[in-house]
């Protein structure tokens, strides 16, 4: 039975940047919680941040906190901390929170902390992606549980 990689604030741990999460309401999470499938990560808290901390937003390959402050190097930890994780535990997929610098699967804010998105995705994702785990969004579930399937 293969384990997922999951965002902890989806399930609803207070580990956003505000303190808060973004718990989703889905048969398919309570399923896979149930049957023990689920590995939860919030690769900032894991990279170093602390909760709650600034905002931030990628800029190419850089991430910046909302206050000017260059964050790569804990995003670029949590990642590798995700990607530890996922190893451990055999994930071959990744359930992460889009529009997040570090999870993001389809969209990302655009680094200038206006609220507007562009495509592309987070530093764990791009890590997760480089290492052969297939990552959706919470916005991708059914298609997850597809390919669980498959």
């Amino acid at each position: 039975m293969d384990k997922i990689l999951v965002s902890a604030c989806l399930l609803g741990a207070p580990v956003r940047y505000d303190g808060g999460h973004k718990r989703v309401e889905s048969a398919f999470i309570y399923q896979w919680r149930t049957e023990g499938r689920l590995i939860p990560v919030c690769p900032e808290e894991a990279g170093g941040l602390g909760t709650p901390r600034p905002a931030s937003e990628r800029r190419g390959e850089r991430v910046f906190a909302e206050t000017g402050e260059d964050v790569t190097d804990a995003f670029e930890k949590g990642a590798a901390v995700a990607l530890a994780l996922a190893q451990k535990h055999g994930c071959r997929f990744a359930l992460l929170k889009e529009g997040s610098p570090s999870c993001g699967a389809l969209q990302i804010h655009d680094g200038t902390f206006q609220g507007n998105r562009i495509a592309g995705a987070g530093v764990t994702t791009e890590l997760l992606r480089a290492n052969g785990v297939r990552v959706f969004s919470e916005d991708q579930i059914d298609a997850l549980a597809a390919a669980l399937r498959a």
